[in-house]
This record gives C-alpha cells, sequence and structure tokens, in this order.
C-alpha cells in the first residue's frame, strides 16, 4: 500500500526508523537475558552478579527509551534477581 500524502509517507519512513530502533533495543535486552541464563549454569559468582548488572540495566535503558513498559522490566529484573540471591549467597 503506497501512501497518498506526504505527510503520510513521512510516517512511514519514521515507523520504519522506529521500528528497527525497538528491534534493536528488544534483541539487546533479549541477548543479556540470554547472557545470564548461561552464567547462572555456570558457578562464578562474579560473572553471574555482573551479568544481572548488565541485564538490569538494559532493561532500564529501555525503558527510559520507551521500548518496553516499565512494569515488564521490573518483573524480568525481579525474576532474574531471584535465580541470582541463592547463587550469590555467601
Amino acid at each position: 500500500m503506497v501512501p497518498n500524502k506526504k505527510s503520510a509517507e513521512k510516517r512511514v519512513l519514521i515507523a520504519d526508523k522506529n521500528r528497527l530502533y525497538n528491534r534493536y533495543w528488544k534483541t539487546r535486552c533479549k541477548n543479556v537475558s540470554k547472557n545470564f541464563l548461561t552464567a547462572v549454569e555456570g558457578s562464578d559468582k562474579e560473572l553471574i552478579a555482573r551479568r544481572l548488572s548488565e541485564a538490569q540495566s538494559a532493561l532500564d535503558k529501555a525503558v527510559t527509551k520507551g521500548v518496553i513498559h516499565r512494569n515488564t522490566a521490573s518483573r524480568r529484573k525481579s525474576r532474574m534477581a531471584s535465580l541470582a540471591a541463592p547463587l550469590l549467597k555467601d
């Protein structure tokens, strides 16, 4: 479908740019979460703590940029923290 008005053409361009931007941040969040989960499978406490921090930071940045909802990020961070807590104890 081709837009008929100039403003509609601009909106198509902006929508494509926003889609790529949002996809970048969503993919980044997924990748850092996967990195955290692989660290949890290992037993290195320092690596787990670093990966947890990276994941929480990426989720917070995605919220700031309006890519994901703050409650979604909060839920994901909470689940990761509860996974890491028993491993980081002591």
